[in-house]
């Protein structure tokens, strides 16, 4: 992959509807699969996680719903058909674009502390955080944000009433979906994330194992609770007979919401982080997520040293280098800027990038444990559900939203059907002990009550003057690199399904190893990296869920590609 070289002083085309007047048509797939493509004015695109999810986005679009009535469609969905993934009981953060006034926003539904949360409420009598604690039933639930973002989008920048958007989610619940083999494989694993609620056990195993593959797992309070907000909006979640359930099923069960913690609970709308490399301009995530900061750093840093002309092993050495002083700094600085203070403009900003590259050497890695920082080490994992949207008037949605890990908390609320996110350990249990992703933290992201805990998720759009790319992934730790992967591809010719393609390689500055997926690099480039002082381990399985779309201007073609890894569903109709 070789991304454009960077240049100064490059102005995009006013753009995104100079392909309408691009004649002729050619729609690939009938049906939802992995890969779809149309040339020609008119069409939409959905990239997610299932392809019911997907249908359902389609099924608003045909309703006279736009890009954020599908968003919300498809958000509803995927909390029933993807529930080890996310779900009503999480939150996310959607980047939106509207194509009428040519502006983008960042919509943060991100998790909030509970009010009686404390900064060591995870550690033991001897300052040791407790196993499990922070994962493992209603204690590790932060305040869903979630279901407020559907009603905030729907109300502000969807054509259509919430009731109608989210009709297909209920629909799902109530008729149920069948159970795959990756659905079956997932239950499965059930018992290693600890001590799931009866409630869980109710829905998902009430045979005490998990069901065989095609029997229907039908959620009936779960669609009770999606139409409680679909007719009463957010206050019939946050508030109300709804909200009675939510809390007394957590506080029974040894958690601490109140009533008033999710009544305070709001949305926050904030301006995403904005940059140039070369000719493209990369519109992403800003803080609490991690990813639009280190996006623009390692960015910044492979364009001072020439990234697009350099070759095998330069390249990925430059590239790991860059990505290792980008999450030493998501360790040491990141946070919820509306709780410590953030300096988003000095990391972001060239001057800062050349500081950072002051301590790279071409000829050695540099040991991660060199570079000033909390450091400590533990394997890591993977969840959370992406999906990318594009209508026919040029309107977008990147959206990335979680319950963190495989099934969240493994708890459900009798009566709600929801299950409880367990993002609490996100946040820093204590400095340099790392989350269930490996990955570490300082006081910038410690506990307190109202705050929100620092994510990785990093729904992103990239456009030129060669046209648009709208992405994002899963993946715990991984997301910002495999973001990051996905974007170089897209610069250097790739269209969706290249991006999603896309073999995988990751570096988080601790754990000090290069990860990759298996043909990510070929034994040539293993042993020069390896002579470089990089530590390699080629991973035993796949990574990530990356969701997207691609749309060339110059002819209209029009991409929507699903992981070959997962089994989502795209479609372009």
């Amino acid at each position: 992959m070789k991304p454009i070289p960077p240049r100064a002083g490059q102005v995009l085309l006013p753009a995104l509807l100079l392909w309408i007047a691009a004649a002729g048509v050619a729609h690939a797939e009938d049906e939802i699969g992995k890969v779809a493509r149309a040339t020609g004015p008119g069409h939409a695109a959905i990239a997610s996680a299932h392809p019911a999810a997907t249908a359902a986005g389609f099924e608003i679009l045909a309703q006279g719903g736009n890009a954020f009535d599908a968003a919300v469609a498809v958000s509803a969905a995927l909390s029933v058909a993807e529930p080890h993934s996310s779900g009503i009981g999480g939150g996310g953060f959607f980047l939106l674009h509207q194509a009428a006034d040519k502006s983008s926003v960042f919509v943060d539904a991100r998790e909030t502390a509970p009010g009686a949360a404390t900064r060591d409420m995870y550690l033991d009598e001897n300052g040791e955080p407790v196993r499990r604690a922070s994962l493992s039933g209603p204690l590790a639930a932060g305040i869903p944000g979630l279901p407020a973002a559907l009603e905030h989008i729907a109300n502000k920048y969807g054509r259509l009433p919430l009731e109608q958007s989210l009709a297909p989610a209920i629909r799902l619940a109530r008729e149920g979906l069948p159970v795959t083999e990756g659905s079956q494989r997932l239950l499965r694993a059930v018992p290693r994330m600890g001590s799931p609620s009866p409630a869980f056990l109710e829905i998902f195993m009430p045979d005490g194992e998990a069901p065989p593959v095609g029997a229907l797992i039908r959620r009936p309070d779960l669609a009770d609770t999606l139409e409680n907000l679909s007719t009463q909006g957010a206050a019939g979640f946050y508030t109300g007979p709804r909200a009675e359930l939510l809390v007394k099923g957590v506080r029974d069960a040894g958690g601490i919401w109140s009533m008033e913690d999710l009544a305070a609970y709001r949305i926050i709308e904030r301006q995403p982080v904005r940059f140039r490399y070369g000719e493209v301009e990369v519109t992403t995530a800003p803080p609490p997520s991690a990813g639009g900061v280190a996006l623009a750093q390692v960015f910044n840093m492979l364009g001072h040293r020439s990234y697009a002309q350099l070759e095998d092993p330069a390249r990925t050495h430059l590239l790991v280098e860059a990505i290792r002083r980008a999450y030493r700094d998501r360790a040491e600085y990141l946070g919820d800027p509306d709780f410590v203070p953030v300096p988003v403009e000095r990391l972001t900003h060239p001057w800062y990038a050349d500081g950072l590259l002051a301590s790279v050497r071409m000829d050695r890695a540099t040991p991660s444990d060199t570079l000033p920082g909390p450091v400590s080490q533990r394997p890591l994992g993977t969840d959370t559900s992406h999906f990318s949207v594009l209508d026919k008037d040029g309107n977008r949605a990147a959206v990335t939203q979680t319950i963190n890990t495989l099934f969240g908390s493994g708890f459900v609320p009798p009566g709600t059907g929801v299950i409880l996110n367990n993002e609490m350990d996100d946040f820093s249990v204590k400095r340099g002990t790392p989350n269930a992703f490996g990955l570490v933290h300082s006081h910038a992201n410690g506990i307190e009550p109202g705050k929100r805990m620092l994510s990785s998720m990093t729904p992103t759009f990239l456009e030129s003057e060669r046209g648009l790319a709208i992405l994002g992934t899963p993946g715990g730790s991984r997301i910002v690199t495999m973001v990051l992967l996905g974007a170089l591809a897209w610069m250097d010719g790739a269209d969706a399904e290249g991006i999603v393609s896309l073999p995988r390689v990751h570096h988080q500055y601790i754990p000090d190893s290069l990860s990759f997926e298996a043909g990510a690099m070929d034994e040539d480039l293993q042993a020069a990296l390896a002579e470089l002082g990089h530590t390699l381990r080629e991973s035993s399985r796949p990574w990530g869920n990356m969701q997207a779309i691609t749309l060339e201007y110059a002819d209209g073609t029009l991409t929507a590609a699903s992981d070959p890894r997962r089994n989502g569903g795209s479609d372009v109709r």
